[in-house]
């Protein structure tokens, strides 16, 4: 038995695959390289290089592996370019996630882990925020993850097709081997450490108006090996015979963006410049996760806090400094 991970040479999903060999798991991966890298993926992977809206390429996959779950990683997940593109986001997020899931239903799997995001809840009304927060996404991206996740009530009801919707906060740091590599790149820490080797100038910070306490925006960091326990943690609950989730994956303390700066600092010991520049369209003041649910249906909690997040992100980005394309 193997377990589909789409988008499984993307930040997430190599640091993912990693952890399922590690657990002697059986693993096959599709990704169409857009984003990810397939430098990034361990070669004992079987690797299929194509779009998760391929409809024929995911029935092959099915036949040529008796596969008993996915984890579904693959999505374009910028804020910004999907306000400025919400017809690519709509493509390749949903329309896309809803081939794959017709395919895999049709072939008799059962079980799903899904990718989803914090994005989902929008400009919070209360924080931390918990499941049952009223759900309005500000970005076509927010939407893309939420339409999604209806799709999937709706085959649980229908087909018995049970899931693990993982709501994630921000993601972020390094494996040994493993770290974050994309070009662009929109998220914050990876430009704070670029700017801390010299890279560039300086970091830009989007907004300095928010209501927070220093004015700009704040939010709830996840370490990436932290995050990709919580999916072992759900394919084992569907394994047992769990019932269909939504989930928020946080480490439910919030950090403004100046407050991840100076911890930079604190960490490479290097000068971080700061440029201000306009607030992004679709980026919610605060996003602070209330993670008890995690703990209680899936037994999980976070083990690192920003400093020792920051650090393994420095550490692999010191020994990549051009991510991928050239490690040293």
């Amino acid at each position: 038995m193997a377990i589909l991970v789409t988008g499984g040479a993307g930040y997430i999903g190599s640091i993912m695959v990693d952890l399922l060999l590690a657990q002697n798991e059986s693993v096959v991966v599709l990704d169409d390289l857009s984003r990810g890298h397939r430098a990034a993926l361990d070669q004992r992977v079987v690797f299929y290089h194509g779009a998760t809206g391929n409809r024929a390429l995911v029935e092959q996959i099915c036949g040529e592996h008796e596969i008993e779950a996915c984890i579904h990683f693959a999505a374009l997940s910028y804020v910004g370019e999907s306000v400025a593109e919400p017809k690519l986001y709509f493509e390749k997020n949903t329309a896309h996630g809803i081939a794959l899931l017709e395919v895999l239903v049709s072939a008799g799997i059962r079980r799903f882990v899904f990718s989803s995001t914090a994005a989902i809840y929008g400009e919070p009304v209360r924080t931390p925020i918990d499941e049952d927060h009223p759900q309005q996404p500000t970005s076509p991206y927010g939407w893309t993850k939420l339409t999604l996740e209806k799709v999937l009530e709706a085959y649980d009801r229908a087909y018995g097709l049970k899931y693990v919707a993982l709501r994630y906060f921000n993601a972020a740091g390094a494996t040994e081997r493993l770290g974050e590599h994309h070009d662009p790149e929109s998220r914050l820490i990876p430009n704070v450490l670029s700017a801390a080797l010299g890279k560039n100038a300086q970091v830009s910070v989007f907004g300095k108006n928010y209501p927070t306490p220093d004015g700009t925006a704040i939010r709830d960091f996840i370490h990436i090996s932290d995050l990709c326990t919580a999916h072992l943690l759900a394919i084992n609950h569907l394994r047992k015979g769990g019932a269909s989730e939504s989930i928020n994956l946080g480490n439910g303390e919030g950090y403004s963006v100046l407050e991840v700066i100076e911890a930079a600092r604190r960490v490479t010991g290097r000068e971080i410049k700061v440029k201000f520049d306009a607030p992004r369209p679709g980026d919610p003041s605060r996003l602070v996760a209330d993670s008890a649910k995690a703990r209680t249906v899936l037994g999980w909690a976070p083990v690192h806090r920003l400093d020792a997040i920051i650090e393994s992100a420095w550490k692999w980005h010191q020994s990549h400094p051009n991510g991928y394309d050239s490690p040293k």
